[in-house]
């Protein structure tokens, strides 16, 4: 047998390949109007997994992923995600979304509603074709509810990429995309709480959730009474206590940790200090979880079976978001052209369609094919948002009359 190179020296040739190669394709490549870096970066970590690096390069897999190196890349990985969702949480603008509740609820309660309606239809037709996409500790209704939840996902972080890039993150159109996705990413926390709900440890997750609610004003108070930099060393105090009070009552350390953020203010932090942090996690720390999360996939159903998955839950997804905003532009009396658009950004799924398979895969609701299938499909779904958005408006770009528009 081969003896195995040093575990430091494993560790420090997949640190260089995780941030390395994504780059290099970014960049040669120049996959930017497709796929901005952290979408490569995610892809990137689906290759190094077992299913394609693995199998192709078998021994070189062995004598760089040793259970040393796995385990020290899990570790970074867990704080990388706490972090990134404790961020995600403050970055929710509730005030905004509650000064347009009317448009916002009806907009952001369709676009989750019918993508979930049919995902959850398209997921009960693959589990009668593929049983072995349930998870080990789900019932039916459970993982039917999960991945149909998971059609429903917008992920708010990578939506402002690329609105960003798009030139309509500052306008009134772009307030409004973030408005319903911060509303969609408080119910999409909601339902996935109630998916993990266990009966055994019903009591401990309701004792948790009073808790919570019981701290809560205590812990903005005192943010409030202090200064920025104390208010960032208490924050992560609070970031951990939650973590580790709703990892412990059986819900998962990533709900309380977007949880603790979600009761603290983005004012309460300068801008430019807090956009520092947030790109110094995704550009040093996250690429990380997007290796690990790569090393979780696998392709036991084989490989074609796990994209037809992917396939069948990208078009009830796409065609579920699409239905829920054409039915609220006709409810709202939007102008031409809007449901195109701000159906496919509300599209965007990316790192919190990861996150969201990552929690249901440790906690045995779906089966490493279905997580599989899962990111691919968030992978596909993020990477249309730009080039659909192109091919309707074109070099010409958004128009300014739709960016101004208000409702």
């Amino acid at each position: 047998m081969t003896e195995l190179i040093q575990p430091k020296t494993a560790y420090l040739i997949v640190m260089l390949g995780i941030f390395a190669l994504p780059w290099l394709v970014w960049r040669l490549a120049r996959t930017e109007d497709i796929a901005p870096l952290v979408v490569v970066q995610i892809v990137a970590g689906i290759l190094l997994g077992p299913g394609v690096a693995g199998a192709v390069f078998p021994e070189v897999h062995q004598q760089l992923f040793q259970p040393t190196v796995v385990a020290n890349l899990n570790g970074l990985a867990w704080w990388a995600v706490i972090i990134f969702l404790w961020l995600a949480g403050i970055e929710l603008d509730l005030r905004s979304a509650w000064a347009g509740r009317r448009e916002t609820a009806i907009t952001a309660g369709l676009a989750m509603v019918m993508p979930l309606l049919v995902g959850a239809a398209a997921a009960w037709a693959l589990l009668q074709w593929m049983p072995g996409l349930l998870g080990p500790k789900a019932t039916e209704l459970q993982f039917v509810a999960a991945l149909g939840m998971g059609a429903a996902v917008t992920a708010l972080p990578i939506l402002m990429l690329l609105m960003e890039k798009l030139g309509i993150l500052r306008t009134p159109l772009g307030q409004r995309v973030l408005r319903y996705a911060s509303l969609d990413d408080i119910a999409i926390w909601i339902v996935l709480a109630l998916i993990l709900v266990d009966g055994d440890r019903l009591l401990h997750q309701v004792g948790f959730l009073v808790a919570f609610a019981v701290l809560a004003p205590f812990v903005r108070r005192r943010l409030r009474a202090v200064g920025e930099f104390d208010r960032w060393a208490l924050g992560l105090m609070w970031l951990l206590a939650c973590a580790l009070g709703s990892d412990a009552s059986g819900l998962h350390f990533m709900v309380g940790a977007f949880l603790a953020g979600v009761i603290i203010d983005r004012h309460w932090f300068a801008e430019e200090r807090f956009d520092l942090v947030r790109n110094t996690v995704l550009v040093f720390m996250m690429p990380v979880f997007f290796l690990s999360t790569g090393l979780r996939t696998e392709w036991d159903a084989g490989g074609s079976a796990v994209f037809i998955a992917a396939g069948v839950l990208l078009v009830a997804s796409v065609m579920g978001k699409r239905l829920g905003i054409t039915i609220a532009a006709k409810i709202l009396g939007w102008k031409p052209g809007e449901a195109y658009l701000i159906g496919w950004l509300l599209q965007t799924k990316a790192l919190i369609e990861i996150i969201f398979a990552t929690i249901l895969l440790d906690k045995g609701i779906i089966s490493a094919d279905a997580f599989t299938a899962l990111l691919l499909m968030a992978v596909a779904s993020t990477m249309l948002t730009i080039p659909m958005v192109r091919r309707r408006y074109g070099a010409a770009g958004i128009p300014e009359s739709m960016k101004s528009a208000g409702h």
